[in-house]
């Protein structure tokens, strides 16, 4: 039988607005299941799936303990890079004394601005909520995340060495200066790595190129050849972080929503940037005399696959419904998400 904490402890672990919602589905299923409102096989099933995740979720939230052994710890962007370092420090068999803090948002889009104070981070999840589709949905205390992060941060054994990786776009970027921020004041040895451009310098040869974006794009083997190559004598002086920190307090002075990279440096742009590119893509995809409708999902993917910078599809759909709001779109569809609707120039030139 496996080991899993009780169900007062697990619900305790999801924090106060995180419990409510796990709670407050499960009162309604038992309520169905009493009244008989729903089969009995489907209650029973919807309770014991909703206990499995209740279950789960206090796994993955207890996991994260140091043994004293511990040597490295690995600051990532993004869940799909976090997976792929699991794994890759699985394979390697090092996952005994190498841990991964995770930064799970997209530090590329919303806003950054004093992320340092409560109101700075309400601030960003509250333009989130109004602006994203489908996010934040599970818990609704904003400083939930933010407390655990930090606790992890309190967690990193002295004598590890801390590894923030950051490639060369806007997200990983401005989580790594982030990521500085959070360990200002520590002692640990650090080190900044673009997995990107290591795996390039690894694959690439004369006949073939290969260009990442983002991290969580790099092929696992890929990956673990470039954790193989890091270098433990390979760290930041006192002045780089010094330098660092300053680009963090620069960029969470600025007001924006969205940046990119640009020249070598995290650049904030317009909200409206990449609306005339959705509008040429659509254009390219839909001609002006063409009445069809295009579905958003692909005008968003083609849009992100042609795409020189990584900005994710959430933004580019915010982007796509403004369009419709602003009149210069029409919409056959519910805009609850990117598959649910379809979108064409308002003012189409039929032949």
């Amino acid at each position: 039988m496996r080991n899993t904490p009780g169900i007062a402890r697990a619900i305790d672990s999801l924090g106060k607005y995180g419990a409510k919602i796990y709670l407050g589905f499960a009162l309604e299923q038992i309520r169905k299941l009493k009244e008989r409102e729903a089969p009995l096989e489907t209650a029973v099933s919807d309770l014991i799936e909703l206990y499995d995740e209740l279950i789960e979720s206090a796994e993955k939230k207890a996991a994260w303990d140091p043994v004293p052994t511990c040597t490295h710890v690995h600051f990532v962007v993004g869940c799909s890079f976090a997976g792929l370092m699991k794994a890759a420090l699985k394979q390697l068999h090092w996952s005994g004394t190498h841990k991964v803090i995770t930064l799970s948002e997209n530090y590329a889009i919303g806003p950054v601005r004093d992320l340092d104070s409560y109101e700075g981070r309400k601030a960003r999840r509250d333009w989130f909520q109004d602006h994203i589709t489908e996010f934040f949905e599970v818990c609704d205390d904003p400083e939930e995340d933010y407390d655990q992060l930090l606790e992890r941060v309190n967690k990193i054994p002295e004598q590890a060495k801390v590894i923030v990786w950051a490639s060369r776009n806007a997200c990983e970027q401005t989580g790594m200066l982030y990521a500085i921020r959070l360990l200002s004041g520590r002692s640990n040895s650090l080190a900044v790595y673009d997995a990107c451009r290591i795996c390039e310098e690894l694959v690439n040869r004369p006949d073939v190129t290969y260009s990442f974006r983002y991290s969580g794009e790099i092929p696992s083997d890929s990956l673990q050849a470039a954790l193989v190559r890091t270098k433990d004598n390979s760290y930041l002086s006192d002045a780089d972080k010094r330098r660092l920190e300053r680009e963090w307090q620069t960029i969470s002075k600025q007001s924006g929503t969205l940046r990119i990279w640009r020249d070598a440096a995290v650049t904030e742009v317009p909200d409206d940037y990449y609306d005339r590119y959705l509008l040429e893509m659509l254009d390219k995809l839909r001609s002006a005399s063409d009445p069809r409708y295009l579905k958003a999902a692909r005008l968003i993917g083609e849009a992100m696959g042609c795409c020189e910078q990584y900005i994710g599809d959430a933004y580019f759909e915010y982007r796509l419904r403004q369009l419709i709001y602003d009149g210069i779109l029409e919409i056959k569809g519910v805009p609850s998400s990117m598959r649910r609707y379809s979108v064409r120039r308002k003012n189409f030139s039929p032949n």
